[in-house]
């Protein structure tokens, strides 16, 4: 069913990637019953004939029949080998760091999500390893800051929450040919398989927030990693039964369940995002977007050549200050004030004081990050609802209109 010569080119959807998401990873003949819909496993022990022989499980720690039916399916959607989920996105992140000993070497995006940021900062410093933050748009300075002793390259495909656009294919092709060994990871949570697939673009491993599209519906905490490096694959799956940073069963059920409909919801979080984006474009009160589907995107060239379509990300500056965008969000009547995206419901964030909080706010500045930068998660609601929404809130909010 996963047909890795169905797509020649990267900026072409996958004509099978809806009948992936339905069917990949499910075989009813595996079930007692031969259930249509895989069955949540609860059991954390499985049953051997023998001392030592293991027929298919052992103990869910170490890999359980609905996680397997998850795994499977991401495999297929990203055209990979091999993939491995977890409690959070965090801990896949973790996982990602732990490859690192004391000594090493990572390279990450100036602009990277900041939980990312936080952990390099607050846990993997005291554990010895070693980073650098440096603008990833420019490949010469990628090449610069590469040591003898990096081990791992680190950055997102569409930065949050600036929507900044990289290109994937040519940071991997860089990076491996100034060093084959180096690792080169990329979080591709913010577009998903459904608009781009990094492996075909050259990187090492894929990691996904899978809370946000993937999942779709704020009710479940989990990540993956996904890759076509056995050796690789291998280490993390020893860090991962032996650290214990696995999902629960209902979890994997209810991600395999949100990604039924993943291509649906992409569809629409796209128009509605085209919608809104125009719209805010177009505002007197507002001094930029950020929108991926904008013509007017400076990455335009880049994202029509890897990507097949927009997300539902559209982050903007609003004439004013900290008061301002405040009074904006409190004034959200569709919109939830939340740090979370990527889900069926609109939500509204102020990065400042939410997102990278944990930033200085020398760091929040020079990364462009400021006080009236508003972030907004666009839903599945009716797109006019939610300009009539944010129409309101500008009003109310005391934004001045530009110059």
């Amino acid at each position: 069913m996963c047909d890795n010569g169905s797509v020649t080119k990267n900026n072409v959807k996958d004509p099978n990637f809806g009948t992936k998401l339905v069917h990949a990873g499910h075989n009813p003949a595996e079930w007692t019953y031969n259930d249509v819909v895989p069955p949540i496993t609860m059991s954390t022990i499985f049953n051997s004939r023998s001392p030592g022989v293991i027929e298919g499980f052992e103990y869910t720690r170490c890999g359980n029949p609905i996680r397997s039916v998850l795994e499977k399916c991401l495999i297929a959607l990203d055209h990979a080998e091999y993939a491995l989920v977890y409690s959070s996105g965090m801990a896949a992140i973790s996982s990602m760091v732990n490859l690192l000993a004391p000594g090493d070497h990572m390279l990450c995006s100036s602009d990277v999500y900041g939980g990312t940021y936080r952990l390099l900062n607050k846990m993997a410093k005291h554990a010895g390893i070693l980073f650098d933050f440096v603008d990833f748009s420019d490949t010469a300075t990628i090449v610069k800051s590469i040591r003898s002793n990096t081990k791992l390259v680190w950055f997102e495909s569409l930065s949050n929450p600036l929507m900044i656009v990289l290109d994937v294919q040519k940071v991997s092709e860089v990076i491996h040919r100034t060093r084959a060994d180096i690792i080169v990871a990329v979080d591709n949570s913010f577009v998903t398989p459904y608009f781009q697939r990094p492996l075909d673009l050259g990187v090492d491993v894929i990691m996904y927030s899978l809370s946000k599209y993937m999942n779709g519906h704020s009710d479940i905490i989990m990540g993956a990693l996904v890759t076509n490096n056995k050796d690789l694959y291998d280490k993390l799956y020893v860090f991962q039964y032996t650290s214990g940073n696995v999902p629960s069963s209902f979890d994997c059920y209810m991600v395999n369940r949100g990604l039924k409909t993943l291509h649906v919801r992409m569809e629409q979080h796209m128009k509605n995002a085209t919608a809104v984006a125009g719209y805010l474009e177009s505002h007197p009160k507002v001094l930029r977007v950020n929108y991926m589907g904008l013509p007017s995107h400076r990455q335009r060239e880049i994202i029509e050549k890897q990507f097949t379509g927009h997300n539902g990300i559209v982050s903007f500056y609003i004439n004013g200050g900290i008061e301002v965008s405040t009074k904006l969000l409190e004034s959200l009547k569709l919109f939830c004030i939340t740090c979370s995206l990527g889900c069926y419901e609109s939500l509204a964030a102020l990065p400042c004081k939410m997102t990278h909080a944990s930033l200085t706010d020398e760091e929040r500045q020079s990364t462009g990050i400021h006080d009236n930068l508003i972030r907004l998660s666009i839903g599945l609601e009716y797109y006019q609802d939610l300009i009539d929404d944010l129409e309101q809130a500008i009003q109310a909010s005391g934004a001045k209109d530009k110059c």
